[in-house]
Parts: C-alpha cells; structure tokens; sequence
C-alpha cells in the first residue's frame, strides 16, 4: 500500500520544518511520499523544503487560497498513493505512525480513519492547557483523547486517513470550515463506508493558537454544529447540545445564588475541582492545572454561546447557513 501524506499549508515555513524533519525519523520502511499544497501563502515553505528533498519524496504545490479543505483535495487529485493520510501543518509526527497505521491497516482494513493527538514536554504550558481541554475525558474532547466508545468515529482533518476510492466517491471535503471533516465523515456513512478511530496512530498537534484564537476557534466549531445537523438531521445527538447547557446552568447556578441556593454552583466547583486536580497530575504541573480551567472555560463558553447563535438562526429561523455565516464558508 502506497501512503500519500496530504498537508496545507498556509504562511507556516517554520511548522513544515518540525513537520518534516519527524517524517524524517519514521521507522516505515516502505515507499510513501509528501505532498505540501502552498495554500496562497505570502510567506512559502519552498526553501524549507529543500533541505529534505534528499531524505523524502517530496511533492510541492502551490496554488490560490481557497482554504483547507480544498487544498486537502487538490492534493489528493494530485498525489499517486493508494491511500491519503491528512494531517495538518502543526502536527509533529511519531516514529512509529506510519507503522500503526499500516498495522491497523491490514489486520481490519478501513477506508477512512482518525488517529488522537497529545501533547510533547516542549510545548507552551498555554497549548498543553488546551491541549487537555480539547482531549480530556472530562470535557467535550474524550473522543479525541483516545476514547473508543461510540459506533461511528468521526475524524479531524489534523490527523486522517482516507482511501482513494471513498475520496473519488465522495469528491472529498466540502467547502465549510470548521465542520469540513465531520461534514465528509457523515457523506462517507451514507455512500457506505466504515470510519474508525486508530487509538495508537497519534500525533502531537502544536495548536498554534493563544487565547483569543482559541475562542475564535471553538466559537466557529459550535456555530458549523447546527448547520451539520440541518444538512444531516439523522445524526443529530444530544450530546452535542451539552457545551450549551452547560454554560446556560452555570449562569441560572450563579443566579440561584442570590436566592441563597448554592447547591447547583457547588456541583460547577467539584467539576472545577476535579478538572483542576486532573490536569495538574497529568501535566505534573499546577500551573498547567490553573491554566487548563481558563480553557475548559473558553471552550464550553465559546462553543456553547457559537452553538446557540448558529441553532436559533439556522435551526429556528431556518436561515440558510451560507447567508447567517459566510465567514464559515470558502468560495471554491
């Protein structure tokens, strides 16, 4: 099997450096090549490139920005492998990945698969904050974290793989962004395929993000929600009201204080607790342990209030989503 690794890029030289200097360490002894698609960057990774042109094959594009998804496609059209694996340009990839992958692979063969992400010790204690928010059990990213327990496992485009017969069936990802890759998870379930989450394929994901962008992102990933349960009523869950709920009973909590009813609050501050003593053992650090509450926090709210905007204006007032939020959609 001939792996084609599909990576955007936009105006990140120095990611793609990290990036491929860890596919130089694989310990994959078969045939496999990169293919970078330059995403309209103003600041190329050409010259980076270069520097690992002899230890890899390596295929380099550059084309107009046309966002991630996209460019996901274009380099699949281009690229010769049998079978794509996605990931994103702040991704640091494991020596042994590739290996998992073609393990799991052969023993119960898949034509879309998502793999976890973790953090490395030379991380920023802010990303190892979000990192734990977005991949904890006791947040909205247990999936991520590694859990197996559901039926249907859908990937992120950070870590993804995707044969090339379920890609030419589906034509790839779609246009909105965030929300590109459950969108393609849900359009390969109903063409007939099977996705499933590699616990063992993991990749360490930088998030090259501060607190402000952080908020922005999870804001956009609550609001694309909604619009993908218009598009797909049938796989609608409640869970995916949770983030919501929770913010809106942290509130009424607050508010039943002034009444002298603490109970509820006292119930926040346990889960607080819990979150805090968690990542604090995990990151052996209380600082990352402070800090991972202030991203719990961002994430539920961000998410939350983004879902809430996006149901009342998409779900209610049935407003198309391209006209209640064009910033979620890149025009092709």
């Amino acid at each position: 099997m001939h792996f084609s690794l599909i990576i955007p890029v936009y105006n990140r030289p120095d990611e793609v450096d990290e990036l491929l200097e860890s596919l130089a360490k694989t310990t994959y002894q078969n045939d496999f090549e990169i293919v970078i698609v330059e995403d309209g960057s103003t600041v190329p990774c050409g010259e980076v490139i270069q520097k690992y042109m002899a230890q890899l094959n390596i295929a380099y594009f550059y084309k107009e920005n046309s966002g991630p998804g996209d460019s996901r496609n274009y380099g699949m059209a281009k690229a010769s492998g049998d079978y794509f694996i996605i990931f994103d340009s702040d991704c640091i990839i494991p020596a042994q990945y590739l290996d998992e992958v073609d393990k799991a692979l052969k023993q119960d063969y898949v034509d879309c698969f998502g793999g976890p992400d973790k953090a490395l010790d030379s991380f920023s204690d802010i990303q190892k904050a979000i990192n734990f928010a977005m991949t904890s059990f006791f947040t909205t990213g247990g999936i991520r974290g590694g859990s197996e327990k559901i039926g249907k496992f859908q990937p992120r485009s950070f870590n993804m793989g995707l044969s090339r017969k379920a890609f030419e069936a589906s034509k790839g990802f779609g246009n909105i962004h965030p929300g590109e890759d459950p969108d393609l998870s849900i359009r390969l379930w109903n063409l007939g395929f099977e996705t499933r989450l590699f616990s063992k394929a993991f990749v360490y994901h930088k998030r090259r993000i501060d607190w402000d962008k952080f908020s922005v992102q999870v804001s956009k990933f609550g609001k694309a929600r909604p619009i993908l349960n218009s598009w797909y009523p049938e796989h609608n869950k409640l869970t995916f009201f949770f983030p919501t709920a929770f913010i809106l009973g942290f509130f009424l909590s607050v508010a039943l204080l002034l009444l002298t009813f603490d109970y509820f609050l006292q119930l926040y501050m346990l889960y607080f607790f819990i979150l805090f003593v968690t990542s604090s053992i995990q990151n052996r650090s209380v600082r990352i342990g402070y800090l991972s509450l202030i991203a719990v926090w961002k994430q539920f709210y961000g998410y939350g209030l983004g879902f809430l905007e996006s149901y009342i204006k998409v779900i209610v007032l049935k407003r198309q989503p391209q006209v209640a939020f064009p910033y979620l959609f890149f025009k092709k």
